[in-house]
């Protein structure tokens, strides 16, 4: 409780005019709820005596309860409980506010068992007992468009053709694209510096409007999946700044690329050496068995890597999304990836999530997969060479039913991630599901009408 104390008392001492601190709670559907609190209840907070109903970290995609759960449960309140390290200041807002991130607890002080920075934790501390620590980078793609809709209700590009034709090429790596948004772009750089946020490169993708941002590594992987979700965060708030619309949703537009996060893994042992490498080419038996334990578990997983029905479009053949589990070295057809790099750089890139997903579901979801992997010595078919999508026939859930149906009855996900997270995420997507299949689209209209 010290060493929380002086943190805090450190942070408002470095920020005297911070008026108001938003506490942010992650939900299982990759939203954010909490409270905004005065500058003087911070201390508060740190010593586990804000309250709030459990139910909020179980909402569904439109904020909603899980109603087939919450009221069986009885709707009780649990404690919040703050991190520390995930003190920043919000710099796109008007007035100076700060914010930190909190973790959730049931009223008896155990931690609730489908809070997902919980679920990272445990398998943090599995890890640990193996004598090896998980180290984790996020690469994440995103769209900037202007606030306002076409008149189909489409977004409207941020990015111009110069020759006055369709938009059909997003200038992939194109400095001039990215000097044509410095202003915003920079903005973004500054308001993640103040957060705290290590900003590795930041380039222009493949689509129009269309961007990446990587941070570096964290040997934390809360600590990196907390980094992940604040960099949606900061994008979001500058771009509303500057009047403008970010969205991370995997598929904007049918013919256009879409939003991945692709995470890198790595483990070291206890001396903080890269565990993946002993000397040998192409990494070891380790790195195989990690590999080995993504693959065998990424079926069950899709319903976190493509949580949404619009995740699902995502997937196309030579997309760069992968259709089916392989893996290969330098080969961005497959679905997990070994880069070439360094020796002592030498890990994993999971590339199958798309950045509508919950940031900290995927981290949680390849350290599941990894450690499955290692703990149980399974191995990985041949590494693939060339066109993945040419080798192997789909077989990853390439519709939202079945991705759900394959979670629901995953020996995998109740293992690792526990009865009532499953049970609770099934719920939540289930009813996502069941308000869509009610809403009959303007497509339809135009095909029978």
């Amino acid at each position: 409780m010290t060493d929380n104390n002086d943190a805090v008392q450190a942070y408002l001492d470095a920020h005297p005019q911070t008026e108001i601190f938003e506490v942010l709670i992650p939900d299982l559907c990759g939203g954010l709820r909490g409270k905004w609190i005065t500058r003087d209840k911070i201390k508060k907070v740190f010593a586990g005596q804000l309250k709030i109903p459990l139910s909020s970290i179980a909402f569904d995609v439109w904020g909603r309860d899980g109603e087939e759960w919450v009221f069986d449960s009885g709707d009780g309140d649990g404690y919040c409980e703050a991190d520390s390290r995930t003190l920043a200041p919000v710099p796109w807002l008007q007035r100076s506010t700060g914010q930190v991130v909190v973790s959730m607890r049931e009223v008896g002080g155990a931690h609730c068992d489908y809070d997902s920075r919980h679920i990272i934790r445990t398998l943090m501390l599995k890890f640990a007992d193996l004598g090896l620590k998980p180290v984790v980078a996020s690469e994440m793609e995103f769209y900037l468009f202007r606030d306002e809709r076409d008149s189909l209700g489409r977004p409207v590009h941020t990015q111009s053709d110069r020759l006055g034709g369709a938009l059909a090429s997003g200038q992939t790596y194109g400095i001039d694209t990215m000097e044509e948004m410095a202003e915003l772009l920079h903005a973004i750089r500054d308001a993640c510096a103040a957060q705290g946020l290590p900003i590795d490169t930041l380039i222009k993708e493949s689509a129009p409007s269309q961007y990446e941002i990587n941070l570096y590594h964290n040997d934390d992987a809360l600590v990196a999946a907390d980094q992940a979700m604040m960099l949606q965060r900061a994008i979001k708030g500058v771009a509303r700044q500057h009047d403008l619309l970010a969205t991370f949703m995997a598929k904007p537009f049918g013919d256009l690329a879409g939003n991945g996060m692709h995470l890198h893994c790595s483990l070291v042992d206890e001396q903080g050496n890269n565990a993946f490498y002993d000397g040998s080419e192409g990494g070891n038996e380790l790195l195989r068995h990690a590999i080995a334990g993504c693959l065998a578990s990424m079926e069950d997983c899709m319903l976190l890597f493509a949580p949404n029905l619009n995740s699902y479009r995502r997937f196309q053949r030579g997309t760069h999304a992968p259709l089916a589990p392989s893996w290969g070295y330098e080969n961005r057809t497959v679905a997990v990836r070994v880069p070439a790099d360094q020796p002592e750089a030498t890990r994993l890139e999971h590339r199958v999530a798309g950045a509508d997903a919950n940031p900290y579901l995927v981290v949680a979801a390849i350290l599941a997969g990894m450690l499955c992997g290692i703990e149980k010595g399974l191995q990985p078919p041949p590494a693939l060479e060339g066109n993945a999508y040419d080798q192997l026939p789909p077989s990853l859930p390439r519709y939202w039913p079945d991705a759900l149906a394959r979670f629901e009855s995953s020996g995998f996900i109740r293992d690792y991630f526990g009865e009532s997270f499953r049970e609770v995420y099934a719920i939540l997507k289930r009813q996502e599901l069941d308000e869509f299949d009610r809403h009959v689209t303007p497509l339809e209209y135009d095909a029978c009408l």
